[in-house]
């Protein structure tokens, strides 16, 4: 049986503890008091001069306004590769800041599902990933972690349309009009979410490994020694260790990883420390593929650098039953923004995707392919060996004399095949993403 003991009259709780809801009836129940958030009020961009909206200006390295030539340099913290980084541990996760420091929201595409961060006076209404316009407006999220670091925009817009416009006329298997400005005009910068990671591993392997030795021997049938190669199979083991540095993994699901990869290196001597002022009139994209994913994809590429490290370490290319074991240590994680001018262009009701690394100008993208031209182009190298061979074969039930149009015409017949087959790779290829 329960004895209630009543408080004394003048009774307080300790410092630092409030009273909480309680299951029992009659039981009072105290608790800490949660300590509040220390959250920044979102960042606004407006000139202080005029008024109207300003931007990150690339030439300028600061926030500029195009209205009254209003210019505010910014003092940026040049991080590079020493840049912060964060252990695998709940207690930096909960310490990570949250939301991007300023208003912004997300314009969300029902058509493909992405997310897209942009300005609060933003009149953006189609999508950069796939160009369709069943997009939707709402507030950003808040509780994404912020990103510590980004590289900022280096290359200029109009630099970027000359690089794409070169880039689009090249290839003789593409439509002539890929060129045109309508394609071009539908560029946006945008900084795209990317986790890096560094790591130790340390790896061991076994396998049976084969060494060739050379030995000699008599023929009987030809009545004379000669030499042939001979392997001598054992098991041997081995360990190698080896250090990765900012490994980039995508942070968003919606881009084309076959596109993307081509643009790579980026180069993270140029990390800055984040700060909403590169935001401002610029787009950006948040996480949708949360740390502990990125990171099982990120040991999955160290771990095949180990394996290919243990196979160097190897003295043998032949190799069988190998096997390794790999162990990582000093694992650690940033979240950072990547520069990325990105545009999304519809060709014959297809969608192809453009894109032009921000800090380098590499361009990579799909390009749609002129079929017909890599048709005839195949008809053209096989049509050759196919008439040669075809009037030698006449000639060889004749008068036996047809063998050498056929050899001939066998060979250019088997090289046009491989040119062929190499060309409709290329045609493919192109559209992939």
């Amino acid at each position: 049986m329960a004895v209630k003991i009543p408080y004394p009259p003048d009774w307080q709780p300790p410092q630092g503890y409030h009273q909480v809801d309680s299951d029992l009836e009659g039981i009072k129940v105290f608790a800490p008091i949660p300590e509040k958030e220390d959250t920044a009020a979102p960042k606004t961009f407006n000139c202080p001069q005029c008024g109207a909206t300003t931007r990150f200006d690339v030439s300028a390295g600061g926030v500029s306004c195009e209205h009254c030539e209003y210019t505010r340099h910014l003092q940026s913290e040049r991080a590079g590769e020493s840049a912060a980084e964060f252990e695998f541990t709940l207690d930096t996760l909960k310490k990570a800041e949250r939301g991007w420091g300023m208003d912004r929201r997300v314009l969300h595409c029902d058509n493909c599902g992405a997310d897209l961060i942009v300005s609060k006076v933003a009149l953006t209404s189609t999508c950069l990933f796939c160009a369709s316009n069943k997009v939707n407006v709402c507030v950003a999220p808040s509780e994404h972690l912020r990103p510590r670091f980004l590289v900022p925009f280096k290359i200029k817009s109009d630099t970027t349309r000359e690089r794409a416009k070169e880039w689009l006329g090249k290839g003789w298997f593409h439509p002539g009009e890929l060129s045109a400005s309508s394609i071009l005009e539908s560029f946006s910068g945008i900084y795209l979410s990317f986790w890096t990671f560094d790591a130790r591993i340390s790896s061991v392997w076994k396998a049976e490994v084969g060494h060739e030795h050379q030995e000699r021997y008599y023929d009987h049938n030809d009545g004379e020694w000669k030499t042939r190669t001979k392997i001598e199979w054992r098991w041997e083991s081995g360990s190698v260790t080896i250090s990765i540095s900012d490994l980039i993994v995508p942070g968003n699901s919606h881009i084309s990883r076959l596109i993307l990869e081509r643009l790579y290196p980026f180069h993270m001597s140029e990390l800055v420390v984040y700060a909403p002022d590169y935001l401002a009139g610029w787009q950006a994209q948040g996480y949708d593929i949360i740390l502990p994913d990125a990171w099982d994809e990120g040991k999955a590429i160290m771990r095949d650098n180990a394996k290919s490290a243990c196979h160097d370490d190897i003295s043998s290319s032949h190799v069988r039953n190998f096997s390794m074991t790999a162990n990582f240590g000093d694992e650690s994680w940033r979240y950072v923004l990547l520069p990325v001018y990105l545009a999304a262009y519809k060709f014959e009701n297809k969608v192809y995707q453009l894109m032009v690394n921000g800090q380098t100008g590499t361009v990579a993208g799909q390009k749609p392919v002129a079929w017909w031209k890599i048709w005839l182009a195949i008809t053209a190298l096989l049509l050759p060996g196919t008439c040669i061979g075809l009037a030698g074969l006449p000639l060889l039930l004749a008068s036996g004399i047809g063998i050498l149009p056929l050899v001939i015409g066998f060979i250019l017949f088997v090289v046009g095949i491989i040119i062929s087959a190499n060309l409709y790779r290329q045609g493919v290829s192109s559209e992939a993403a």
